[in-house]
């Protein structure tokens, strides 16, 4: 203690600043990356940020905005061991803005010869909807 007085306890107070890029639950890593339609629609590779550098994803087919992908092993080493935490990959589906009049026709074009069968959560909802009204 001060003044060679009796030992005393030690008190640490740790603050973690909070990342630009990743949140972390435990030892899992949480990074939310925005992608086009396109590559949501098509798919497509992507290059993602990783503690230890970019890392190739591949983005399936039909992705839907907000599906979280878990790769493992790509989180956070966990205290005396070699085990790691997994790396979820949330992709969120951006809506593009400042559209050009071709982009604006081909959207409208691509949006009427769409069917039910595209879309299907969106065909559940309406009829979920039009049930509730037939009562």
């Amino acid at each position: 203690g001060s003044n060679n007085g009796a030992p005393g306890d030690l008190h640490i107070t740790i603050r973690l600043k909070k990342h630009e890029v990743f949140e972390r639950d435990g030892y899992d890593l949480l990074c939310t990356v925005p992608i086009t339609f396109s590559q949501a629609a098509l798919g497509d590779e992507i290059e993602i940020p990783t503690l230890e550098g970019p890392y190739k994803y591949q983005i399936p087919e039909g992705t839907q905005s907000g599906t979280v992908f878990r790769i493992r092993n790509k989180g956070i080493v966990q205290v005396n061991s070699r085990n790691r935490g997994d790396y979820l990959l949330k992709v969120v589906v951006e809506t593009p803005r400042n559209l050009s009049v071709r982009q604006k026709e081909l959207l409208r074009e691509l949006g009427q010869i769409s069917s039910d069968r595209n879309n299907a959560e969106r065909k559940n909802f309406l009829d979920r909807v039009k049930n509730m009204f037939k009562n």
